[in-house]
């Protein structure tokens, strides 16, 4: 390092140490923000009544609402193969972490519940 950059830095810290006397704080204080504190509104999103309900519940909520599967392509076209697809690219993608052994009761739901 050079002397002309270690001088920039003396001087850049030097100018720190100021602005925070400047503002009433000693070098190395903890400034400590108020607590903030916020009420989410209440959940209006639920899953449609189906087969293996607790088993989507305790997979998909986990990452996201109800409302998720609402916006997906709806028809007699999107059925198993589309939801049996959409549930492994969850795994596959996003990490979504589905036993094996409950990856067909969730296509299961979501075929026959949307």
């Amino acid at each position: 390092m050079t002397l002309h950059r270690i001088a920039l830095r003396a001087v850049s810290m030097m100018a720190s140490v100021a602005a925070i006397a400047s503002i009433g704080l000693a070098p190395g204080a903890a400034v400590r923000a108020k607590p903030l504190s916020y009420e989410l509104p209440p959940e209006t999103a639920a899953f449609e009544p189906g087969p293996n309900l607790e088993v989507v519940q305790g997979n998909c909520a986990a990452c996201h609402s109800a409302d998720y599967i609402k916006t997906q392509p709806q028809g007699p076209k999107f059925k198993k193969d589309f939801w049996q697809a959409e549930v492994m690219k969850m795994i596959k993608v996003y990490g979504a972490p589905i036993d094996e052994a409950d990856v067909g009761k969730i296509v299961e739901y979501l075929s026959q519940t949307y």
